[in-house]
């Protein structure tokens, strides 16, 4: 990944060369230029700023400088462009979702604003030059610094530290605080006892299914009093007191809103593949109809927001009677309980709910549908797709023995056992 930086205080994001953040750029996982905004003024005191048309305390930061530093960052792109990131309290909420999010971006730069902000007309330029979808205005939270230096460096460790070999165990990344929309459970070292504190007996237990259900339950009641504003107030997180999941049988009613939650979904993953011929993004809406008209091979499940009844997460599967062989006609080849595989398709949360642990009580869902001849769960995703592939991972599923038919995507499976069906 490359970052540029530009600030009228470059040395502010020293700190970026300590710690694993400086570690990754000696080994060459990130590559970060900062760049001094005053290079690009024109008078011997490198004016960045000037009053406020229409009056009004404090002053504004000029286009002039800020043109010029895009036409040399626009220039220097090879045919390549960046994400223009300006760090501001008017911005969207900077969250994990969107780390993850910027991690998969291969060029990010950043405008370190001062004063009351920057000309707007700089705004309109940039996105003229890059694209309205390249320029972001973000927000750490709300209050005001007095520049974005200080918020730079929080979204760069943010990113950073999401890029593959930055995190020594990437594992460690999964259960953290805000992954899967919960705070992070307590967490203890040597010695069991101290200063007459006592490690909860279960993580001494050895039984690694009650350690993971206690944690599970230590997760959900430190965001119940901690951050209660990130439990969804649709009630889609089961246990902790929340209403459980209503994952209900798709039926032929709920093709139109499947088929506009798909496109939706698998946007991003277009983006990611680098190509928009992908199935869920070309199959029309006699194909979505087909898969939840009776006797179709496929058995969908969707829950709806029970505030507002709108369709927010849908998932699906299907059988076949011997290894996933793709390379037969389908009908010759799925539909019979018999199967020994289960598939698991189309595993889709809406965009606006990602995070919130919607897309793994799905996950589970279709698991624990499985036939109880079926031996094996499989599936299809991204081969790019480093936040998926970490998702299936951390629900225990590996590299498939049997390969994806579609170009870019892996297939990976995981043993299905009695406690799963």
């Amino acid at each position: 990944m490359r970052i540029d930086v530009f600030s009228i205080f470059p040395d502010y994001l020293a700190p970026l060369e300590l710690s694993l953040i400086g570690k990754a750029r000696r080994e060459g996982l990130l590559e970060v230029h900062s760049h001094d905004l005053r290079r690009f003024t024109h008078d011997r005191h490198h004016t960045v700023d000037d009053t406020p048309y229409g009056g009004g305390a404090g002053m504004v930061m000029t286009p002039q400088p800020w043109g010029e530093a895009l036409d040399e960052l626009v220039g220097s792109a090879g045919g390549q462009l960046p994400t223009l990131i300006v760090p501001g309290p008017g911005g969207e909420p900077f969250t994990q979702t969107t780390a993850y999010e910027l991690a998969g971006v291969p060029w990010l730069a950043f405008a370190c604003g001062r004063y009351e902000g920057i000309d707007e007309r700089v705004y309109d330029e940039a996105r003229s030059q890059l694209g309205p979808e390249r320029v972001r205005i973000l927000s750490l939270g709300d209050y005001v610094l007095n520049g974005g230096e200080v918020a730079v460096l929080a979204m760069i460790e943010a990113i950073a530290r999401l890029l593959p070999g930055v995190i020594g165990n990437e594992e460690s990344l999964t259960e953290e605080s805000h992954t899967g929309g919960l705070l992070e459970y307590p967490v203890y070292t040597k010695p069991a006892t101290w200063r007459g504190h006592q490690v909860p007996q279960v993580l001494l237990s050895g039984d690694h299914q009650r350690i993971a259900a206690w944690r599970h339950d230590q997760r959900l009641a430190r965001t119940a009093t901690r951050r209660p504003d990130l439990l969804p107030s649709s009630a889609t997180l089961a246990g902790g007191g929340k209403q459980p999941l209503q994952i209900v049988p798709a039926t032929p009613a709920d093709a139109a809103e499947l088929f506009v939650l798909t496109r939706a979904c698998w946007l991003d993953e277009g983006r990611t593949a680098g190509t928009f011929d992908i199935p869920p993004l070309t199959e029309d809406m006699d194909a979505m109809k087909a898969t939840v008209a009776p006797g179709s091979p496929w058995h969908t499940w969707v829950v709806r927001d029970p505030q507002s009844g709108r369709l927010v997460g849908s998932v699906r599967g299907r059988s076949w009677r011997g290894a996933p062989d793709l390379s037969e006609p389908l009908e010759e080849n799925v539909g019979s309980d018999r199967g020994r595989f289960w598939e698991i398709g189309r595993l889709m949360v809406a965009p606006d709910l990602h995070g919130r642990g919607l897309g793994q009580e799905l996950l589970a869902h279709v698991v624990r549908s499985a036939p109880t001849q079926a031996t094996t769960a499989w599936l299809v995703t991204g081969a790019n797709s480093s936040r998926n592939l970490r998702f299936y991972r951390k629900a225990g599923f590996r590299r498939s023995r049997v390969a994806s038919p579609y170009p870019g995507t892996v297939a990976l499976e995981r043993a299905l056992s009695e406690d799963d069906l």
